[in-house]
């Protein structure tokens, strides 16, 4: 998949294919609606993509949740604005993440462990997986990268704890 396209803010919505691969394999893949691609940060909607549902103890993912996700061509993350089926807002989960790589049929991205999750009253704030992540040998294998992750962590949650994170997509 390329980096860029010839015009993406000409390209009409439609349903795209959102592929988040982890360790070198395909973690979930799940059609989303295209909704924004201003050629650095594509905006696509989707139901919750996971097998019924998944209890952190800090928030519920389930079925009938409404995700809005943010992938930028530019930066280490993704923003997932979520939704219960009502529309009532539940918070942000962000991962920490390589560059999207977006085509017209949709987005490739590389999931690097790290995630952050911000309640939609900004009162909870929870870095999550960094476990995962000092396990991963990233930071052996890709020094650089390993070290844009955990600046992005940290971008992200000075945003969640600032002025928020609806400020990446206002």
């Amino acid at each position: 998949m390329s980096a860029t396209s010839a015009d993406p803010a000409r390209r009409p919505a439609g349903t795209v294919e959102v592929v988040l691969v982890k360790a070198g394999r395909t973690k979930i893949r799940y059609p989303a609606e295209r909704l924004r691609d201003d050629g650095v940060r594509v905006t696509v909607r989707a139901p919750w993509a996971g097998a019924g549902v998944r209890d952190f103890g800090f928030v519920r993912f389930e079925p009938g949740d409404v995700f809005t996700e943010h992938y930028w061509r530019d930066r280490w993350y993704a923003v997932k604005e979520v939704r219960d089926g009502r529309g009532t807002p539940k918070g942000w989960y962000c991962d920490v993440t390589r560059p999207a790589a977006v085509s017209a049929d949709g987005l490739v991205v590389e999931d690097l462990d790290l995630d952050l999750w911000c309640s939609a009253d900004g009162t909870a704030v929870v870095r999550l997986d960094e476990d995962e992540f000092a396990a991963s040998g990233l930071a052996a294998a890709d020094p650089e990268a390993a070290s844009a992750a955990r600046a992005a962590l940290d971008e992200l949650e000075r945003l969640a704890r600032g002025p928020g994170l609806a400020s990446l997509v206002a």
